[in-house]
Order: C-alpha cells, then sequence, then structure tokens
C-alpha cells in the first residue's frame, strides 16, 4: 500500500492542483491528501509552525511536501529529510521543514539532484514545486530511496522561538493569527496565572490593556476578549466572537509582553 503523501503550501487552488496532477498521474487513488494552499504568502516561519502542528500526528511513514518558497530557483536547496519514523519531507530548505523535521525526530538530509528525480525533463525556476517536489514525493511514495534522489546536505535549521519567562512576566511573540482572529503567541499555556486571575497585556508598541485569563472562549462575556490556552499548547488573545487581531491591531512577528500580580 502506498504510503500518504500530504501537501501544504502558500500556492492557493490553481497552483495547489498542479501539484495534485503530478500526484494522481503516478500514486494510488486516495493517496494524497491536502493539508492547505492557504499558508501566508511567503510566511516562512508561519508557514514552520503550522506545518509542525498539522502534520506531526499523521502516521509514521508519511510523505510531507510543503512549499512556502519565496528564494524559489535561488542558491537555496531543494531539500529532502528523511526522519526516525520512517516519514520523509521535501521541500525547499529555508527552515520551513525543520521543527517537523526535529519534532518526528533523527532528520538526515539530502539536497534533492534533479537529474535523479526528473531525469531530462525541464524544471521551471518558478515552480519547483510542481516539477521537483511533487516527482520526487512520488518517487519516494513508491518505494525509491532518498538517498539515492540526492546527495547529504546541512540543512538551514529554524526553531520556533522561545518566549523569555520572568517573575509575574513573560515576553513572546505572534507565531500565528487565526481565520478568527485568535492571536497565537510563543507563550507556553503553562505560565502565568490560572483562569479568572488579571492580566495585563502589551501587543507591539500599542498601549497596554488589561484582561483576564479564562479557560475556553464561552467563558468570555459578550464582546470582551481574553487569554486563554490555545490547543497550539500556547497562550492567545481571543476576543468573544470577534477578532482580537483588529482588536489590537496585531501582526505576525510582533512582540507580546503579559505581566500579572501574585
Amino acid at each position: 500500500m502506498s504510503p500518504l503523501v500530504t501537501l501544504s503550501s502558500d500556492l492557493g487552488d490553481a497552483y495547489g492542483a498542479q501539484l495534485k496532477a503530478v500526484l494522481y498521474r503516478r500514486l494510488p487513488p486516495g493517496s494524497v491528501v491536502d493539508l492547505t494552499h492557504s499558508l501566508p504568502a511567503h510566511g516562512v516561519a508561519e508557514a514552520a509552525f503550522l506545518l509542525l502542528h498539522m502534520a506531526r500526528r499523521f502516521p509514521a511513514g508519511t510523505v510531507h511536501v510543503a512549499v512556502v518558497d519565496p528564494g524559489v530557483g535561488g542558491p537555496r536547496a531543494p531539500l529532502g529529510i528523511a526522519t526516525g519514523d520512517g516519514s520523509v519531507l521535501i521541500g525547499p530548505d529555508n527552515g520551513l521543514l525543520w521543527p517537523l523535521a526535529t519534532a518526528l525526530g533523527n532528520p538526515r538530509t539530502v539536497r534533492l539532484d534533479p537529474v535523479r528525480v526528473v531525469r531530462q525533463e525541464v524544471v521551471s525556476p518558478t515552480f519547483e514545486g510542481r516539477d521537483l517536489f511533487a516527482p520526487a514525493a512520488a518517487l519516494i511514495a513508491s518505494g525509491s530511496s532518498l538517498e539515492f534522489l540526492g546527495t547529504p546536505h546541512e540543512p538551514r535549521r529554524y526553531e520556533i522561538p522561545p518566549a523569555e519567562v520572568e517573575p509575574e512576566r513573560v515576553k513572546g511573540l505572534v507565531l500565528h493569527i487565526d481565520r478568527f482572529g485568535n492571536i497565537i503567541t510563543n507563550i507556553p499555556s503553562s505560565v502565568g496565572p490560572s483562569a479568572g486571575s488579571r492580566l495585563v497585556v502589551r501587543v507591539g508598541r500599542r498601549p497596554s490593556r488589561r484582561g483576564t485569563r479564562q479557560r475556553t472562549y464561552s467563558d468570555l462575556s459578550p464582546a470582551s476578549w481574553g487569554v486563554l490556552g490555545s490547543s497550539f499548547g500556547y497562550l492567545e488573545l481571543a476576543a468573544r466572537e470577534s477578532s482580537a487581531a483588529h482588536r489590537f491591531g496585531a501582526r505576525v512577528g510582533d512582540r507580546v509582553r503579559v505581566s500579572w500580580s501574585r
């Protein structure tokens, strides 16, 4: 049975369909799973965080193709990473794959060789996702060895930055803003006081706001906001049935400071 092949990209529907077409021609029906083609355009760090949380619980041996590639056609390497659970990650060497690779364990990396992957076929310098990454994934899913498709390579290592935890205060970053406008930070949910406690939050250079720590969205009163432990395992700022990102004027990469008194 062919392993699953997942697709994650910032390409949108039209380009994403071209990735799928390459795989559908070569793999059995039901092998290809779209995770999303709506990752933030050119947002490598945010996409790396999302890819980690989307893909890490797929079955061992899954082939994950991820394309957020502002350096396409440039000097960055086309990458394949084999992991300890038998999964293989395919994509650009810009840090996108590394958090997932380390979570799956024991990453071993090669630089994909277009001659080995596609032989004499032309690889577009603006769409290696279709012309190199997807064919490489199809070969791996069909039984080819990753080592056969490239040469050993030292990858670019990107790690999700840790929060700075101090007594009664923590400093972090906005990692992701979801479709509801919830602000996901890099501050672990275990940090800070318990539900019902008062907090002071500042996002970026905007004025500080006073709020409360809450357990879940329904504990917020209408039109209010609070600090919750998100399903990602990090603190998030959420507004009841509205956008906390709009309320705070937040963007990915903004600094976040949360303080409290015991």
